[in-house]
């Protein structure tokens, strides 16, 4: 059965000709919302799987809905949406918990392919966008002992095989390059790639802010 998606989009005209797109491939989309407000209502209300959401909204950007969302919903699969590859945003959301990141330019193709990959636990981050997280998160920290730290801490949560395949993905290479350097498919590129970003989940503030509310330590005086 395929995936509940919930839109979030301020351009009436770009949800609407998405919509339409993802049910051509048999996805359900169950809701629309115009701001981040707007989509934590609908979450709510609609408990989509998925929720493609664009970055910059009035009233309520995506990240700040991100961690709205996350904190109260955090199995929900989170897809930010962006017009540029150079959108500052992109480490602060895969940090707090977006599932990944896509460009709207994307072909109709390449965007029922990343949200297979989604549905089965990879990662829809194209490459270039991979190269810039991965260089963002280990600039991060500019104190040398926290960043030695904080990547080993990665580091031990990895494979052998999906430390290889940060590696590649960190020298500028494609997710097929890697698979033809280390023997094995694109898929499973991206799933290794989709378990790099839980990984970086570690520091997930919106999970901790969700734990805390289910065992009771955010209530007033505590």
């Amino acid at each position: 059965m395929a995936s509940k998606i919930l839109l979030v989009d301020d351009h009436q005209l770009f949800s609407d000709g998405l919509a339409f797109l993802l049910g051509t491939y048999g996805y359900q989309v169950v809701g629309t919302a115009k701001n981040g407000f707007q989509a934590l209502e609908q979450a709510r209300l609609l408990n989509p799987d998925i929720i493609l959401m664009d970055v910059i909204m009035p009233e309520c950007n995506g990240i700040r809905a991100l961690k709205l969302i996350k904190a109260q919903m955090p199995n929900i699969k989170i897809v930010m949406l962006t017009a540029s590859e150079e959108d500052e945003d992109l480490f602060e959301a895969i940090r707090l918990g977006a599932s990944g990141y896509l460009l709207k330019n994307l072909n109709r193709e390449e965007l029922a392919d990343m949200l297979r990959d989604l549905e089965n636990d990879g990662a829809p981050i194209t490459p270039k966008l991979a190269v810039r997280l991965l260089k963002e998160f280990r600039s991060y920290d500019k104190d040398p002992s926290v960043t030695v730290r904080m990547n080993s801490e990665i580091e031990s949560k990895l494979s052998e095989r999906q430390v290889e395949v940060l590696e590649g993905v960190a020298k500028g290479m494609t997710y097929k390059e890697i698979g033809a350097d280390l023997g094995i498919t694109e898929r499973t590129i991206k799933y290794h790639m989709g378990k790099i970003i839980e990984a970086l989940h570690l520091k997930n503030r919106a999970q901790v802010i969700a734990y805390a509310s289910e065992q009771g330590w955010t209530d007033d005086g505590t």
